[in-house]
């Protein structure tokens, strides 16, 4: 007998799928190109943290043990704002009361999201972009609206068009613009500083918030342009959101810059999800933060850098030629498209891939559920456009000697169907 609740749970729960990277995680192969899990982390430093933590907790332990304020602990956002100035060129008009501690920097993008949008709300989001972001939107009741981008990430005039067509069409004005600036998930993408001031003036001009999503700042192997948010000198038209999750380690921690109107919303819609962010958590990276990371910052990026160069050659020299490559400047993955828009990733990863040991993501997860979107050759809006020829892989947890193994597989596989 089904209980009778079980056939009225909510609306979400019969249209949103599970997440492909969850299922994926179940798979066990030899060569796992599917989740971005971090895989050069400073254990060495968090003990040394852990020891002085533990100490502390003699005479400290009742406050680092306990709940602490919803908006995070004032010595970390005060650690975390000096960082951002020094490093980001970003203005805090309010100092650290500008900052926002959340449990994970996928909180604070649902938070957001739920603070934001009011039904058939319109978000503005590159085709394809992170899906822990755009399944929220139709979660919350949002409409996604998705326009091309390219091998250099979201392209400004295409957001124009969108807000445009979404004004005329859909009688609204997008709520916001959602762009991953640097190394984004799923390409690998970075911005150039050109679009970055395009996208901002966009922004100010049809008045409309950028969600600036910072995940992998911090995972450069080269310099790259100031932040979006670092335009925004008055603190009004940019929501920065950075993690310490891939520069630090997996402690459920972000870290954001919001516009001072939408901090107490965003503090009250915290209070219910979570209370607050663990202080023990936040005492830990705090003297990370302060005393560690620049130090073992550079060790942790030429793991990455050496696992980056090794798919990098091997896509080369192994995979189809009829197709393409991003360049990731950082980050954690490398996006690879067959030219053939009839090739169908996520079949052959289950048919073949699997069967040969291979897992990545495919393409095809990154893109809406639904929603609608916009295409380069008209100026009219569609429903929603999903591409099935792409797929993202990533090189953040494997050796270099699996990489070179997997990925030639892989790419000879691929050999045989293109």
């Amino acid at each position: 007998m089904t209980p009778p609740y079980y056939d009225q749970l909510a609306e979400w729960t019969e249209f949103v799928p599970e997440s492909e990277i969850r299922r994926l995680l179940l798979i066990q192969v030899k060569y796992y190109f599917g989740g971005g899990k971090p895989g050069s982390l400073p254990i060495g430093t968090f003990q040394k943290i852990l020891y002085q933590i533990a100490e502390e907790l003699e005479t400290e332990g009742l406050d680092i043990l306990n709940y602490g304020p919803t908006g995070g602990l004032p010595s970390l956002k005060k650690t975390l704002g000096n960082r951002i100035k020094r490093k980001d060129n970003v203005i805090l008009p309010n100092g650290e009361d500008d900052i926002l501690i959340s449990t994970g920097s996928q909180q604070m993008l649902y938070g957001l999201l739920d603070v934001l949008l009011r039904p058939k709300d319109v978000i503005v989001m590159a085709r394809p972009s992170y899906l822990g972001f755009v399944v929220p939107v139709t979660k919350l009741g949002g409409e996604v609206l998705s326009v091309p981008s390219d091998m250099n990430g979201l392209i400004p005039e295409y957001v124009e068009k969108a807000i445009i067509i979404s004004e005329r069409e859909l009688k609204r004005t997008p709520k916001a613009v959602y762009v991953v600036s640097d190394s984004d998930n799923p390409k690998g993408t970075t911005i150039s500083e050109k679009r970055r001031k395009e996208l901002f003036n966009i922004a100010t001009q049809h008045e409309i918030l950028i969600i600036e999503d910072s995940a992998y700042r911090e995972i450069q192997f080269t310099k790259i342009p100031d932040p979006i948010k670092s335009y925004d000198k008055e603190n009004e038209w940019v929501a920065y959101l950075r993690t310490s999750s891939k520069e630090a380690a997996v402690l459920r921690l972000g870290y954001s810059v919001l516009p001072e109107k939408l901090m107490d919303p965003m503090i009250k819609d915290k209070g219910y999800l979570d209370l607050c962010t663990p202080s023990l958590n936040q005492r830990i990276l705090d003297i990370y933060y302060s005393n560690y990371i620049d130090k073992v910052l550079g060790d942790i990026l030429r793991v990455y850098k050496e696992r980056r160069d090794v798919m990098q050659k091997v896509i080369d020299d192994f995979f189809p030629s009829d197709g393409s490559r991003t360049n990731p400047t950082g980050g954690f993955f490398f996006w690879y498209m067959l030219n053939n828009e009839h090739f169908d990733s996520a079949k052959f990863m289950q048919d073949v891939a699997i069967p040969n040991e291979v897992v990545y993501v495919p393409g095809q997860s990154f893109y809406p559920i639904r929603g609608y979107s916009i295409s380069k050759n008209d100026n009219e809006l569609h429903g929603n456009r999903i591409k099935t020829n792409g797929m993202r892989l990533s090189y953040s947890y494997t050796t270099p000697e699996i990489i070179q193994e997997g990925m030639e597989r892989l790419g000879k596989l691929l050999q045989q169907v293109a």
